[in-house]
């Protein structure tokens, strides 16, 4: 922090092949960050379906993923359930202490992880990871510390964006997208 304002702190070289784990915010970075609300408690969220082919991609390669957000939602619980995401943790406040607790669980730490937030809340644990992202909608101060900033706005497949930029780091996003090729022809 410098005078209140988070800024930029020099992190180790990422060690791609030790990436293990992709983390996303929702709200603003798997959607476009509208929440629409009707008088009988329903929400709506827009996805986007190249986020969701970027799901399968990075699964396929032996990654995991998960999903920490503020919010509760049954629209987000659906469909990380379409996509396989195995790691929801919704209505989080502390997303630092949400996180610590599932590397814990995984037996990974901060350097087996990538992020992806748009907000201060996001902060935290996008000074920990490995390697941070944000869309390119979110605020001017998240995008200041990102290590990587997606050309798209979130809802429109910058999750996508994030997840091949890792599986081409990693080396894995030719021999994934040839095994997913593969299996539906």
């Amino acid at each position: 922090m410098k005078n209140g304002i988070p800024h930029k702190t020099m992190k180790k070289p990422v060690i791609w092949h030790s990436i293990k784990l992709m983390i996303f915010d929702c709200d603003g970075v798997l959607t476009d960050g509208r929440i629409v609300l009707t008088g009988e408690l329903l929400e709506s969220k827009n996805f986007s379906a190249l986020d969701g082919m970027g799901f399968q991609l990075l699964h396929r390669s032996g990654m995991n993923s998960a999903v920490v957000t503020g919010r509760s939602s049954k629209s987000l619980e659906r469909r990380c359930q379409e996509l396989k995401i195995p790691y929801l943790l919704q209505g989080i406040q502390n997303k630092l202490e949400a996180v610590r607790e599932l590397l814990g669980k995984l037996n990974l730490g901060f350097s087996n992880v990538t992020y992806m937030g748009d907000d201060w809340n996001d902060i935290p644990v996008m000074n920990l990871v490995a390697h941070s992202a944000c869309p390119d909608n979110a605020m001017p101060e998240i995008k200041a510390l990102a290590d990587f900033i997606s050309t798209r706005p979130g809802g429109f497949g910058a999750a996508r964006e994030f997840i091949d930029k890792v599986l081409y780091a990693k080396g894995l996003y030719a021999k994934t997208v040839a095994d997913y090729l593969k299996s539906i022809s």
